[in-house]
């Protein structure tokens, strides 16, 4: 195995989903999918409006699934298993995944074993995420992209 191939495996492996009609729909979705398999997760907002959105959708996003979240800085976070913040430079008590809704690179994203960032079909939103793919793809992170199919 090559140096370069071992680093690898320890970087941040990035997921892009473009084309999302709804970001918070689409990260409660991804959220149920990592709980499901026993990840915690962290998800980065814009700002605090679209952090109260989410919090509220996570509630009532299905009468199936309970997804249990607080925020970052609240005194259950380490116990709790979904943490939300509008902090890029935020600091998790977990690592295992984050949802990227905002339009930076989160400054500690590089602790995550994974990160998922989530594109909407707004052009400025678009063109944020194309930066933002092109810094990791500089870095030489791992990167996947995934189309959201609206059909």
């Amino acid at each position: 195995m090559t140096l370069s191939r071992r680093f690898e495996e320890f970087m941040t492996r990035i997921d892009f989903h473009s084309n999302v009609p709804d970001k918070i729909a689409y990260a409660c979705r991804l959220v149920r999918k990592a709980r499901n398999a026993d990840f915690r997760v962290v998800i980065l907002t814009q700002d605090s409006t679209q952090m109260a959105r989410l919090d509220e959708t996570m509630w009532t996003f299905s009468a199936h699934d309970f997804l249990p979240h607080v925020a970052i800085n609240d005194t259950l976070a380490a116990q709790t298993p979904i943490l939300l913040t509008a902090d890029p430079a935020m600091e998790a008590p977990h690592h295992d995944i984050l949802i990227n809704l905002s339009d930076a690179p989160p400054t500690h994203f590089a602790r995550f074993e994974r990160m998922f960032e989530v594109i909407s079909a707004d052009d400025a939103d678009k063109h944020a995420g194309r930066q933002r793919y092109t810094y990791y793809k500089q870095q030489g992170y791992p990167l996947t992209h995934f189309v959201a199919d609206n059909t």
